[in-house]
């Protein structure tokens, strides 16, 4: 089962709204973590996913942006009005090394009748935490990020009934004009299993680092990722000609969309996605919709991609 992680920016909440259907279809759930006090969108995707009966994960306690100090909005504005009752979800708690057991077991104790996700990135105290877990029975699923949860760390929180999920970064950040043309991105879709877990769950085609705003764009890159022969999971980086200046993004956009639609003419390999044909719309109509929406389109691509492997 496919966990992927958004922070709840605009293109990622415009995401998980137009994407709602594929998202129940494909029993995929989402984890959101609210990053922006912009309650109008995140209550939008909200409705979207719910209108299909979508699983997802909402995170509680942002650990990033607007709400990181002052989570008490999302409880007063989006938690009681529109997820009251609704049962296809769960309230996720961020655990990490700055984290109380006082505070874990204040939220446990004022969420009894909801159910529970709990997301490990980092926290000390696996025995201790894991101890008091025990006491409630309305926690459905234990996520660990990659690299922040060891294989010991894991085991205290095995238990019937209860979901464990590995989410692992495949995209590694670079600068636009510094990515290869080619490289890995995970085989976690296929070896979950062997890592002792029920799920799996990445960052999509964004990866964990968060900024509140990028700067000028020296290069455009477009970044799709595709499934070998090998059902491995490589992503191709497709960068515009120039680099050297943050000037004509539109002009610099075209030259890799051109360079993604050369690629597919030659490769049968890059999955004809709804996104793809947007994509091959908008080289057609020699049209730059603006970063924003570009990286919307590549994070579908990949959302079908897994979609469509896991129907195979």
């Amino acid at each position: 089962m496919y966990h992927p992680y958004l922070r709840g920016k605009q293109y990622e909440l415009i995401l998980l709204r137009e994407n709602a259907q594929l998202i129940a279809e494909s029993n995929f759930v989402p984890i959101i973590e609210p990053v922006k006090k912009n309650v109008s969108s995140l209550n939008k995707a909200i409705e979207s996913l719910k209108s299909k009966n979508a699983k997802f994960i909402l995170i509680v306690n942002p650990k990033h942006g607007d709400y990181k100090n002052d989570p008490l909005p999302i409880f007063e504005e989006t938690i009681t009005p529109l997820l009251h009752d609704y049962t296809n979800c769960c309230l996720g708690y961020m655990v990490d090394a700055d984290s109380s057991l006082i505070d874990i077991k204040s939220f446990l104790d004022d969420n009894k009748e909801k159910r529970l996700a709990f997301i490990h990135n980092g926290f000390p105290k696996a025995k201790e935490l894991s101890d008091l877990i025990q006491n409630f029975s309305n926690v459905q699923k234990h996520l660990f990020i990659d690299n922040q949860s060891g294989k010991l760390y894991q085991r205290q929180f095995k238990q019937n009934g209860i979901q464990r999920v590995l989410i692992r970064d495949g995209f590694r950040k670079n600068r636009n004009r510094d990515y290869p043309e080619q490289e890995h991105f995970s085989d976690l879709h296929i070896t979950y299993t062997d890592e002792g877990m029920e799920g799996f769950g990445d960052y999509l085609t964004v990866g964990d680092d968060y900024s509140e705003s990028g700067g000028p764009a020296y290069a455009i890159a477009i970044h799709l990722t595709y499934i070998e022969n090998d059902d491995d999971m490589y992503i191709r980086h497709f960068i515009s000609d120039r680099v050297n200046t943050p000037a004509d993004p539109a002009g610099k956009f075209l030259e890799a969309l051109e360079k993604v639609v050369n690629t597919a003419k030659e490769d049968s390999l890059i999955f004809r996605s709804l996104a793809y044909k947007e994509f091959k719309k908008l080289y057609d109509d020699a049209h730059f919709p603006g970063l924003g929406y570009v990286k919307k389109l590549s994070m579908q691509h990949h959302f079908e991609l897994i979609s469509n492997f896991q129907s195979k």
